[in-house]
């Protein structure tokens, strides 16, 4: 089952999972209303959830169907890349902590450890990734810090270069080199990343 409040998210996640042998989705829903109920219905193996929902969030879900769907494995699946979220995660019950900057491969290959019993998420992670958490931006020069901002806020690299007043291929450098320095592969990590920062006390947003 797939919780997001993202239709186009959903589908994308629903293609992959549909053509992988063994697995199906059996229900989707977008809300925490809606997820309860249904998940009451058919009574899902797995439930990927993500963490903020428009009627509150993925946490709630996994605590209530930790009572009333005690058999389903749930697995987050969010942009929050945060201490916080994680621990309220394992708290809340779930087997695995997986950010949507990952491949569709690497999502098939969560659900099936999961469904066989499998927890990928356990404090031993949490404390680990805490112990050895640093910040990836602290070798970034002003100008890269300037053009990572703009990434998270969503501009293109030629809208980037409008703003900073400088060419479109000094905007490309400029992410080349903080790819580099951050450890990442991707733009759209980089824009994650971001977000999870500008969310680390994601409930916070949740509130206001």
């Amino acid at each position: 089952m797939i919780i997001d409040d993202h239709e186009i998210v959903r589908r994308g996640i629903a293609e992959i999972v549909d053509r992988t042998d063994g697995l199906e989705v059996v229900a989707e829903a977008g809300s925490v209303a809606d997820a309860l109920r249904r998940a009451q219905l058919v009574r899902p193996d797995v439930v990927l959830v993500d963490l903020q929902l428009p009627d509150g969030t993925g946490i709630e879900v996994m605590q209530k169907m930790r009572h009333d769907v005690p058999e389903a494995r749930p697995i987050v699946l969010t942009s929050f890349d945060d201490d916080g979220a994680l621990s309220e995660a394992l708290a809340a019950g779930a087997r695995a902590f997986v950010l949507k900057t990952v491949r569709g491969a690497e999502i098939t290959d969560v659900i099936k450890a999961v469904a066989d019993g499998r927890v990928l998420l356990d404090e031993r992670t949490v404390t680990r990734r805490r112990a050895d958490h640093e910040d990836p931006t602290a070798d970034l020069t002003p100008s890269e810090r300037r053009v990572l901002a703009l990434i998270g806020d969503g501009l293109s690299n030629r809208e980037i270069g409008e703003r900073l007043g400088v060419a479109e291929k000094t905007v490309k450098n400029h992410i080349t080199s903080l790819l580099s320095k951050m450890g990442l592969q991707r733009r759209t990590q980089v824009a994650a990343w971001v977000a999870g920062q500008r969310s680390v006390a994601w409930r916070e947003n949740e509130k206001k």
